[in-house]
Formats: C-alpha cells, sequence, structure tokens
C-alpha cells in the first residue's frame, strides 16, 4: 500500500509539471518570431515589390492584397487540422517549419542577384522582375502565408491549454498568460514596425529577411526543446464537423415534431465532455432555426 501510495504521488508530482507559466518563453518565443516576420515583411513589402522586383505599383498592390487575403484564410484550415487531427503542438511545429522554408526562399531570394532583376541605373527604364523570379516570390509568400495559418489560430489556445481551469490556483493564472501574451506581441509588432523596416530601408533586405529567418529557427528549436513541459490536449474535433452535422441532421428531421421534455432527446456525456461546461451540454430554447420540428 505504501508503495502504491509513493507511486502516486510520483505520477501526481510528474503531472504537476505539465504546463504551468515555465511554458511560456518556449510559446512566446514562437510568436515573437512568427509577428517579427510576418509585420515586418508585411509592413513593407510594398517597397520590396517595386523597388527590388521593379513591379508595377498596381501590380505591387494587387500582390500584398492577394498574399493577404490567402493568409486571412489559411487559420481556417489550421484551426480545423489541429482540432480535428494532428492537435495544436504538431500544428505550429510542422507551420512553423513550412513558414520557414518560406521564408529562407525569401530571403535567399533577397541576397542572390540572379534572382531579383538588376538595379536601375541611371534614367533607364527598370527591368521588371522575369516569371522565374515572381514564381519564387509567390511560393515564398504561399508558404508563409501556409505556415502562418497553422500558427496564428493555435498559439493563443495552445497557451491557455498549459492552465488547469478546473483548478483555482492555475485559473487566476490564465488570465496572467493572457496579459504577457498580448503585451510580448505588441512588443514583437513595435520592433517589426520600426527596427526591421529601418534595417530593410538603410542596410539591406538580406540583413532585414535575414534576421526574421534566423529567429524563426530559434524559436523553433525553442519551442521543440519545451515539449516535455507541455500539456498536449488530444484533438476533440473540429467545430465545423460538428456544425455541418447538426445542419444535417436537422434538414433531416425537419418533419419531426419537437418533444415538450428536453431529457427525451439525445444525449452523450462522453462527446459532450470536451466542448462544454461541467461534461454536458445544455438545452437551449434560443437557435430555434435549426432545431428539427415541424
Amino acid at each position: 500500500m505504501i508503495e502504491n501510495m509513493e507511486e502516486k504521488g510520483s505520477n501526481s508530482h510528474v503531472k504537476r509539471q505539465k504546463g504551468g507559466m515555465i511554458t511560456m518563453p518556449f510559446i512566446f518565443s514562437n510568436e515573437v518570431c512568427e509577428k517579427l516576420a510576418v509585420v515586418g515583411f508585411n509592413t513593407n513589402m510594398i517597397s520590396y515589390l517595386t523597388t527590388q522586383l521593379h513591379m508595377p505599383l498596381t501590380k505591387a498592390a494587387n500582390t500584398l492584397t492577394n498574399f493577404g487575403g490567402t493568409g486571412s484564410l489559411t487559420p481556417l484550415i489550421g484551426a480545423f487540422v489541429a482540432d480535428a487531427y494532428a492537435g495544436r503542438f504538431w500544428t505550429i511545429t510542422i507551420a512553423s517549419i513550412i513558414y520557414q522554408i518560406g521564408m529562407i526562399c525569401l530571403t535567399i531570394s533577397a541576397i542572390l542577384p540572379q534572382l531579383r532583376p538588376p538595379p536601375c541605373e541611371g534614367e533607364q527604364v527598370c527591368q521588371e522582375a522575369n516569371k522565374g523570379q515572381v514564381a519564387i516570390l509567390y511560393v515564398s509568400l504561399l508558404l508563409a502565408a501556409l505556415g502562418s495559418g497553422g500558427i496564428r489560430p493555435c498559439v493563443v489556445a495552445f497557451g491557455a491549454d498549459q492552465f488547469d481551469e478546473t483548478d483555482p490556483k492555475q485559473a487566476t493564472k490564465t488570465w496572467k498568460y493572457f496579459n504577457w501574451y498580448y503585451f510580448v506581441m505588441g512588443a514583437a509588432i513595435l520592433v517589426a514596425v520600426t527596427v526591421l523596416v529601418y534595417i530593410q530601408d538603410n542596410i539591406g533586405w538580406g540583413w532585414g529577411l535575414g534576421i526574421p529567418t534566423f529567429a524563426m529557427f530559434l524559436s523553433i528549436i525553442a519551442f521543440l526543446i519545451g515539449y516535455p513541459l507541455y500539456r498536449n490536449l488530444d484533438p476533440a474535433g473540429s467545430p465545423f464537423t460538428r456544425l455541418l452535422q447538426v445542419c444535417v441532421a436537422a434538414f433531416r428531421k425537419r418533419k419531426l415534431t419537437m418533444v415538450t421534455d428536453p431529457k427525451l432527446l439525445y444525449e452523450n456525456e462522453e462527446l459532450d465532455a470536451a466542448i462544454s461546461l461541467g461534461g454536458k451540454l445544455l438545452h437551449t430554447k434560443h437557435m430555434n432555426f435549426i432545431v428539427p420540428y415541424h
């Protein structure tokens, strides 16, 4: 009995080591470098496209708009993959590697002269980037958008996963985490729009893109080093899947009469535990337009 108690005590001790504020530096490093790369480049992207690749202003603006739109849609894919299949840790890790590859390609294209058009001399007409050089740019931006789409929707939630909401001591630390998260994110954006933009304009795009690329590499290493400390929750299923299931079920049962007692409706506490408070979904009279009654 004593051995069992000691074993339980050691197990509980190991469990307490998972998560908590000790994991924050590893998570914040990933978010900081992502913000340095995205904001630092997006802020000055129009300048890079027009002065380095000699794109016309309209074409550069369209490229910037397409990249921004793609980057806004990819988080839907990243969130779905994390919730339904891979989990947040592996989604962030794989997305960071994809992002890293995109940044490396972009940095190499800014360093090697053959991957961008020659500089303008005097009053001659500037030579625009050829199809191969533009293709490298588009591939780099696409990889960056895909990587960002896996990082952005998962980092905040993954950080919150490190605290057990059922433990009163850790519940208060969740608010401290969010305060530090937004402070660190704001500081990273400030550095990106000041220091990195200054380097890009006055020192060179090789350094201006190389610094956040190297920082992203370090952040991936730091994020992986913290793996033994993380609380990794199993994927609970994507809300998009459940929403689609509700719509399909409501359509199929649209001619059925609504029951008067909610206890007669289908319930599954095991499935509901991951998406509800207290392990059980509460019935409501709201959103009646999707309730299957005649």
